[in-house]
């Protein structure tokens, strides 16, 4: 854990480089799968400081897995892909950040198994549950007013691929699936219409286990973390759901990436490299959608972090960074961003590994 004098300082740095950001709180919500509950920490949106709030952490399903807030700031879901689960929890959220489970839970059984990850097209109208236990995606509709889900006629989606991420564009228009694969990874890329899956591309990532996955906010690229082959491929998006690889893809970075994550002008791209113990960061090069190192950094283009950085993400304002880490110091880090470059401010332990953040403005 980074010293209290050392968070203290960059709290102040952050305070004075902040002025006129918005001083509104954010929640930020973490999936614990070990304890089966969700923390909830409100935080401070000039300094990047976090602070749980009374009641947190809050009880969820056996194995919280991952989790995904409505764009109305009303509703949070939860995948339970632990034993006697396979189902999504849903609850409201307070205006102090509270959370009240809404019961029951939803089953993606019988044809679906172990929901691994979940996903919500940018109007909030579905809901979509990547099963890594039957190789399908189930996919809800959800009602506006109180959040409940009904399953969309056809669903599960069958892949016959074993996933491992999934991204939608930011249009909704296309859902994109990672998968494990011999001798490489591959990407099928689907078609969305009304919650429908209709299979419009396979693709080779030229790497292997493409477990991180972003796309930039324009839509027009794709990025795959190959973990096991330690690079980064890149991929531009064709009308129709094809993809391209870019000239210069893929591109080599440090060991076993497992998480990757664009900010909200697809300036700067974050990789969170597990086997090094650092966020490799990366400006995005216009028109080609080329990542460049950073070399403003102590190490080249990468930040150090505690052991095992798997989970990324970005408060509203783009000000700071959250990174959830797997290894012995298992807790969330807070990073204040500045032109992509990341400052340390503070590391709170949350005694197990949080596989899953999310951030409410």
């Amino acid at each position: 854990m980074f010293q209290k004098a050392l968070g203290l300082l960059f709290v102040l740095a952050s305070t004075a480089l902040c002025i006129g950001c918005s001083t509104t709180s954010h929640f930020l919500f973490a999936a614990l799968p070990a304890t089966n509950q969700v923390a909830v920490y409100r935080e401070d949106p000039t300094a990047g400081v976090l602070t749980q709030i009374s009641g947190s952490p809050f009880a969820v399903g056996d194995g919280a897995q991952s989790l995904v807030l409505h764009p109305s700031g009303k509703f949070l879901y939860v995948a339970n892909p632990g034993q006697n689960e396979n189902d999504i929890s849903l609850f409201t959220i307070a205006s102090n950040g509270t959370l009240t489970e809404v019961f029951p839970r939803i089953s993606v059984l019988p044809l679906g198994s172990l929901p691994q990850l979940l996903l919500m097209d940018p109007a909030g109208g579905f809901l979509y549950v990547e099963n890594a236990g039957s190789d399908n995606i189930s996919v809800f509709s959800i009602n506006a007013t109180n959040g409940a889900l009904t399953p969309v006629a056809g669903s599960p989606f069958s892949l016959g691929l074993s996933p491992l991420n999934m991204r939608l564009t930011p249009s909704g228009k296309f859902l994109f699936v990672s998968a494990a694969s011999e001798p490489l990874g591959l990407i099928a890329g689907f078609s969305v219409s009304s919650g429908t899956l209709q299979l419009a591309s396979l693709t080779n990532t030229d790497g292997i286990n493409p477990f991180g996955l972003a796309i930039d906010p324009a839509g027009k690229f794709l990025y795959a973390a190959n973990t096991s082959s330690n690079s980064i491929s890149i991929f531009s998006i064709g009308s129709s759901g094809s993809l391209t690889e870019v000239p210069g893809s893929p591109l080599n970075t440090y060991s076993a990436p497992a998480a990757l994550l664009l900010d909200p002008k697809g300036q700067f791209l974050y990789a969170a490299d597990q086997g090094a113990n650092n966020v490799a960061v990366y400006s995005i090069t216009s028109g080609t959608g080329l990542p460049v190192g950073l070399t403003t950094s102590t190490t080249l283009f990468a930040f150090a972090t505690e052991t095992g950085p798997s989970v990324l993400a970005l408060d509203p304002n783009g000000g700071h960074l959250f990174v959830g880490n797997q290894g012995s110091g298992a807790g969330i880090q807070s990073f204040q961003v500045i032109t992509g470059n990341l400052n340390p401010v503070f590391t709170y332990k949350v005694g197990n590994t949080p596989s899953s953040i999310a951030i409410l403005p």
